[in-house]
Parts: C-alpha cells; sequence; structure tokens
C-alpha cells in the first residue's frame, strides 16, 4: 500500500510537473510568435529597401513581360509551386508593388496565379491514398475541388479585370480608408516599428566592399530569405499551437450551415497561417469517409479567404498606398469568388461535378494523376512564361 501511496504521489508530481510545462510552452510560443510577426514585417520593408536599391532599368528588365495578364497569371501559379506557399508569393508580391517596382495592374494576375499554385499541397496530400482506390477517388476528389474552384474563379474574373478593372478600382477605392489615395501616402501603423530594423541591416550591407547595386541585391535576398523563414516558423509554431483543436473542430461542424463551415475555414486558415495545411488537413478525413465533400467545400472555401491575411499583414509595412491595394484586390478575389460559387445550389455544384469527374478518370487511370500535377503545375506555366514572355 505505501509503495501504491508513493507511487501515486509520484505520479501526481509528474502531472503537476507535466501540468506546468504546457502554460510555460504556451507563453513562450506567443513571444515567439510576436518576434516571428515583427521579422516578418521587418523581411518585407528590407525586400522594398533592396529592390528600390537595384534601380529602375533592373526591375523594368525582371518584369518584362508581367504586364501581359497571361503571363502575370502563370508567374503567379510557377512562384507558389516552387515556394510551396502562396503567403511567401503574395507577402513578396506586396513587398514589389509598395516598393513601386510593380504596378496593381499588373500585379492583379499573379496573385490570381498564386490562389491556383497554392492547390498543389492538399493534391500532393491526395496521392498518399494512391495504392487504394476508393479512397484515393474520394482524396483527389476533395483536393482537385480545390484547384477546380480556383480555376473557375480566375476564368471568370481574371477577363473581367481586364476589360473593367473591378477588382483593382474596387480595392483603390477600399485603400482610401487608409491612407490617401491621390499622393500615394500610406501611415502604416507598424512601419514605424520596422524601421529600426531595415536601418540596422541596411547599414551592415553598406559596410560591406561592394557596389552600391550589389550591395541592393544583397538586400533583396535577406529579405526573401526572411520572408521565407519566419512564414515557415510562423506556420509550424501556430500548427503546434492550434493543428489538434483545429482538427477537432471539423468534425464537430459536420452537417451544420455551410456559413459556418466557411468561418472555420477562414479561422484555421488565419490561425496557422497557412490554407495548405488547412485544406491538407481536409484530404485524410474525405478519403477515409468521414467527412463528405459537400461539408468540405465550405471550409475549403473560408481557408481560400483566411490565407488573404498574409497579404494585409504584409500591407503594414509598406511605404506606399498600392501595397494595401494589391493585398485588398486579394481579399476581394477571394470573396467574390466565395459569391459566385457557393449561396447558389446551381452554381454550388459546378466545382463538385468537375472535381467528381477528374478523380473518378483519375482513380481509373492512377499515373495520370502524377501526369496531373507536374503538367498543371510545373510544365504548362513554365513554358507558357517562356512563350508568352
Amino acid at each position: 500500500m505505501r509503495g501504491e501511496a508513493r507511487a501515486g504521489a509520484g505520479g501526481l508530481r509528474t502531472l503537476r510537473a507535466s501540468g506546468a510545462r504546457p502554460g510555460r510552452s504556451s507563453a513562450l510560443r506567443i513571444v515567439v510568435l510576436i518576434a516571428l510577426l515583427y521579422g516578418f514585417l521587418a523581411a518585407v520593408d528590407i525586400l522594398g529597401a533592396g529592390i528600390g536599391g537595384l534601380g529602375r532599368d533592373f526591375t523594368d528588365q525582371l518584369f518584362e513581360g508581367v504586364a501581359n495578364p497571361l503571363v502575370g497569371l502563370l508567374v503567379g501559379v510557377l512562384a507558389t509551386v516552387l515556394a510551396q506557399s502562396s503567403s511567401v508569393t503574395t507577402a513578396t508580391l506586396v513587398g514589389l508593388v509598395g516598393a513601386g517596382v510593380l504596378d496593381l495592374n499588373s500585379a492583379v494576375p499573379v496573385i490570381m496565379g498564386a490562389n491556383v499554385g497554392t492547390t498543389i499541397t492538399n493534391t500532393l496530400a491526395s496521392l498518399g491514398s494512391i495504392r487504394r482506390v476508393e479512397e484515393f477517388r474520394r482524396a483527389f476528389t476533395g483536393a482537385t475541388m480545390h484547384d477546380v474552384f480556383n480555376l473557375l474563379c480566375v476564368a471568370v474574373l481574371l477577363p473581367l479585370e481586364i476589360t473593367t478593372g473591378m477588382l483593382a478600382r474596387s480595392a483603390t477605392a477600399l485603400s482610401g480608408l487608409f491612407g490617401n489615395v491621390a499622393t500615394g501616402d500610406f501611415d502604416s501603423p507598424a512601419k514605424a516599428l520596422v524601421e529600426s530594423a531595415t536601418g540596422l541591416v541596411g547599414a551592415a550591407v553598406a559596410r560591406l566592399p561592394f557596389s552600391v547595386g550589389a550591395q541592393a541585391t544583397i538586400l533583396v535576398g535577406i529579405g526573401l530569405v526572411l520572408i521565407f523563414a519566419t512564414l515557415v516558423a510562423i506556420t509550424r509554431t501556430m500548427k503546434k499551437v492550434i493543428a489538434g483543436p483545429a482538427e477537432r473542430s471539423l468534425n464537430r461542424v459536420l452537417g451544420r450551415s455551410g456559413a459556418l463551415g466557411i468561418l472555420v475555414g477562414l479561422a484555421l486558415t488565419v490561425s496557422v497561417q497557412s490554407s495548405s495545411i488547412a485544406t491538407s488537413l481536409l484530404v485524410p478525413l474525405i478519403a477515409a469517409g468521414v467527412l463528405s465533400l459537400e461539408n468540405a467545400y465550405p471550409i475549403t472555401l473560408g481557408s481560400n479567404l483566411g490565407t488573404t491575411i498574409t497579404a494585409l499583414l504584409a500591407a503594414m509595412a509598406v511605404d506606399r498606398i498600392e501595397g494595401l491595394q494589391i493585398a485588398l484586390v486579394h481579399l476581394l478575389f477571394n470573396t467574390v469568388g466565395i459569391l459566385l460559387f457557393y449561396p447558389v445550389h446551381a452554381m454550388r455544384r459546378v466545382p463538385l461535378a468537375l472535381a467528381v469527374r477528374l478523380a473518378s478518370f483519375a482513380a481509373k487511370r492512377r499515373a495520370l494523376a502524377i501526369v496531373y500535377v507536374v503538367v498543371g503545375f510545373y510544365v504548362i506555366p513554365l513554358v507558357g512564361i517562356l512563350v508568352l514572355r
């Protein structure tokens, strides 16, 4: 009995000790997260400073051809596929537009392409079930539902944007609430906080025995690396805190309203700072038959909306209001897409029906699923850029 009592006391002490750790761990993660967000904003500012130092001739050559909307779209797809993150693409794009390197109208198709490119992650996740035919069919349907939705949004909204400038003009009007559209001035609340970090990095690089152009290139490299690294770290940190509860919440919304599903997808993506993680969580649930396609669809749409938070955060670190405008274009694009393809039942069924057909075809010829990923996400964008540029 004494041995059992000692064992019980030891177990109680262990539980108490382990109970203290999660609290300290959570507090530490919050501090780390704040530091990472600061690093992310500083990275966007450093990128803008570096690009500004490269000169107009260099940047004009770098983005030659992007004024062609199809090239811009394909650049957005390929950049996102290579980075495996639409957040990296959109944050970088906000920095470029905010620095005056890329004009707003040319950047709109790139944002649309980033939305398409980000769907590769959940499509790759579905290939994990490729040896089990029925499971793969369900998984591939759930994954390509996201692909089809974004492609349909581009098919409708890109021609409309080219002819009317609807998204760019709406974003410009909205940005007037936060800055001066006429002068381009934007009083960002975070700009003053990150300028000190940018100044320190700039001063350190200026001491290097290189030309001004080389120093500017180094700043661009530091900015891009920091954007990628901080976003990856933010995603991992938030995943540890949120992913478990988030996955349980997905099951709680089964069979409930579509609006609730959209809110769950939105909250999940904002929490983990990655639409890829949010949508990839759905794929195994759909494959296992736990989550129906109809219930997963609104969560996917909410995730699409939630991913716009990264560009909006990045806009807080730019000098010019155009950076905010392209972030607002991203938000408007995804919002309008939901309004087009969700409220009306007939329209809601279109992405689902196309995904079901595509998955049925892939289930019969599973090697073609791999061809679909390679050709659709790598070959077509690369060849298209080379031909059209």
